[in-house]
């Protein structure tokens, strides 16, 4: 291995700093395109309500899949039989997806659902979930055509929709090496259509937007009527004006 010059630490900061101006100029680029991702257009789902998936609390169709909200985030994992590592593996690719998934409780409070689904039967999906550590993931069985007319019948990929009532739309897609961001939750949130929904963000006007951390909980304390913590928005209020004051932005 040929390493780097070895420089003294006055050096080595200046670097940094250095770096830290592409970075923080990659960081807005990434939040112009998110905002673009927002206004792209939409296609609306014929018939949402046909397509059938088998879950843990029994048949559900494309709609119930939100779960009362308003977007839905779907991944098509390969985990069946045919794929390699079945019946105790699913896909590899796939697998390390699942393992990069944060709680989806952080975007359950965006007004935003996750779910994988697979064309495994349940018990099958209930037995790797348990091995694997993804009790977390909401992940339903495919029953029909579903993967062939989004685009993922043959490799993965994460599907978006926007549910307004009983209509549903079809407002982005990524597959191949897109799929290797996803995971965290800001990278969900980037790709659908309401973003992070925080203030600083470039929206389209009427979407729902917050004071950003503010919103954030522990996991397991979000609630309809969870407020706040008083200390929680003293320290965001603190490093936002650290990062006003140094010229980055809260976002950056």
């Amino acid at each position: 291995m040929q390493t780097p010059p070895i420089v003294s630490p006055q050096a080595w900061k200046a670097a940094r700093e250095e770096m830290l101006v592409k970075e923080k100029a990659h960081t807005h680029a990434r939040d112009a395109l998110a905002a673009e991702r927002r206004r792209m257009p939409w296609v609306e789902v014929d018939g949402p309500e046909a397509y059938r998936f088998e879950t843990k609390d029994g048949p559900k169709n494309l709609i119930e899949l939100f779960e009362g909200r308003r977007q839905l985030i779907l991944y098509r994992a390969f985990y069946e039989p045919g794929v390699e590592g079945w019946p105790e593996h699913g896909c590899v690719g796939c697998s390390m997806v699942a393992d990069h998934v944060a709680h989806p409780a952080h975007l359950n409070a965006r007004n935003t659902t996750l779910v994988f689904a697979s064309r495994a039967p349940q018990a099958d999906i209930a037995r790797l979930k348990n091995r694997m550590g993804w009790q977390h993931i909401p992940w339903v069985t495919i029953t029909d055509s579903f993967d062939a007319d989004f685009d993922v019948d043959e490799w993965h990929g994460t599907n978006v929709f926007f549910r307004d009532g009983d209509r549903v739309f079809r407002t982005y897609f990524i597959d191949a090496r897109g799929d290797e961001q996803m995971g965290g939750v800001w990278n969900y949130l980037d790709i659908t259509p309401l973003g992070r929904q925080e203030a600083w963000e470039d929206s389209p006007e009427g979407n729902p937007q917050t004071p950003p951390y503010k919103w954030w909980k522990w996991h397991d304390s979000y609630g309809p009527q969870a407020a706040p913590d008083p200390e929680r928005v003293k320290v965001s209020d603190a490093g936002g004006k650290t990062s006003r004051d140094q010229g980055a932005g809260a976002h950056a």
